[in-house]
């Protein structure tokens, strides 16, 4: 388990870093802040023109376009939202791009919706799309389409969106910028409490009350900001929340905001896009000694302990897997389709091969194509 010092050297030698910065941070309520986003963008520019590479994610469309629309409060229904995201955008990335020519850089617009991240060729043509912008010089500017998105089917905040484009890009560490300078213990006009400096592992502030909402013109909180650091810290990548005044003594990994130790191993981002974004297409229910092979022993799925099967899936679908209770207890890819399933249940590796062929002695999960979810895992510990 890392300390604090090795999480904030961490940070500071990231090579690769995402920096994610809120709406309150960047606006007012008649529109740009071009202070603080000229501020902010300075200091991106000079850390990328000593050779780093860094990935903004930048909040703050649905804002900048409230001041054309003379709008006071961020929009309540969802097509003035998205018209406010597509008169905004254009606003917000004309500013970057003033700020970033300057330091002879040019930003590049990258905007993402759920709709897209679940599919896994989209996710890949979105990872292979930041790595070449990143290889050709340029800085990938990241958001939330929020003109097309739906209140359906949309990431939500720009808090989780980050630690997605974090875990995609292979990044190095994820900075993220609001307007709190770290997390507390308590309110921090609370002459009580204290900043937290260091979080290794989530479970420590469990018992904190942690704010979940968020500015008049934002949609997160606090608790987004942590949700988005224990996805990050799970998949190998340390985080710190701080405020984005401290943007530049972030990228130093210098003593603020509060630092999130890593608590799991690198994955592979094809574990992590079947972790936290695949489109399950049906649950594949096991019994208990199936379930505790696989969250004790980590072992593979065999039809023997499977026992009953909902939906429709082909092989090579995202599934469920659920406990007797009907607890999803992992994620995978599975071998066999909805069709085939039910009459492998409860049979061995080796009476499915001498009653079906060959092509049946194998797992109905692989464990290299099976991810436990958070709570299971937390569940393991």
């Amino acid at each position: 388990m890392s300390t604090y010092e090795e999480t904030r050297n961490a940070i500071a030698g990231a090579s690769r870093i995402v920096v994610k910065v809120g709406s309150s941070s960047l606006t007012t309520p008649t529109g740009l802040n071009t202070d603080a986003l000229e501020k902010i963008a300075r200091t991106l520019a000079k850390f990328r023109l000593d050779g780093k590479e860094v990935i903004l994610v930048s909040s703050g469309a649905v804002a900048a376009g409230m001041g054309p629309m003379k709008a006071i409060t961020r929009p309540k229904d969802l097509a003035t939202q998205q018209a406010a995201a597509g008169i905004g955008q254009g606003i917000l990335m004309s500013a970057y791009f003033t700020v970033l020519a300057e330091y002879g850089l040019v930003p590049a617009q990258v905007l993402l919706t759920a709709d897209e991240l679940i599919r896994r060729t989209q996710y890949r043509n979105a990872q292979r799309a930041i790595d070449r912008m990143l290889a050709l010089g340029f800085m990938p500017i990241v958001n939330e389409n929020d003109a097309v998105a739906t209140s359906e089917i949309r990431l939500g905040d720009n808090d989780r969106l980050s630690a997605l484009v974090a875990q995609l890009s292979h990044a190095d560490a994820l900075v993220l910028l609001t307007d709190v300078d770290a997390l507390y213990t308590a309110h921090p006009a609370d002459p009580d409490s204290k900043r937290v400096e260091f979080v290794s592992h989530p479970s420590e502030i469990e018992e904190l009350n942690i704010g979940g909402a968020g500015s008049n013109v934002g949609t997160g909180g606090m608790r987004t900001k942590v949700q988005a650091a224990t996805m990050v810290t799970d998949s190998g990548i340390p985080t710190l929340v701080t405020s984005a005044d401290n943007c530049a003594a972030a990228l130093k990994g210098e003593d603020i905001g509060t630092y999130f130790a890593v608590t799991h191993k690198r994955r592979q981002t094809r574990m992590l896009w079947l972790a936290h974004l695949a489109s399950t297409n049906g649950t594949i229910r096991i019994d208990a000694g199936a379930a505790k092979a696989v969250l004790k022993r980590g072992t593979s799925l065999l039809a023997a302990g499977v026992t009953q099967v909902t939906g429709e899936f082909e092989s090579g679908d995202p599934i469920d897997i659920v406990d007797p209770q009907g607890n999803v207890i992992a994620r995978g890819m599975t071998n066999f389709s909805s069709e085939e399933l039910p009459r492998m249940y409860g049979l061995t590796t080796e009476a499915l091969g001498e009653r079906y062929g060959s092509d049946y002695r194998k797992e109905v999960v692989h464990r290299n194509d099976l991810v436990l979810t958070e709570s299971a895992y937390e569940g393991r510990l």
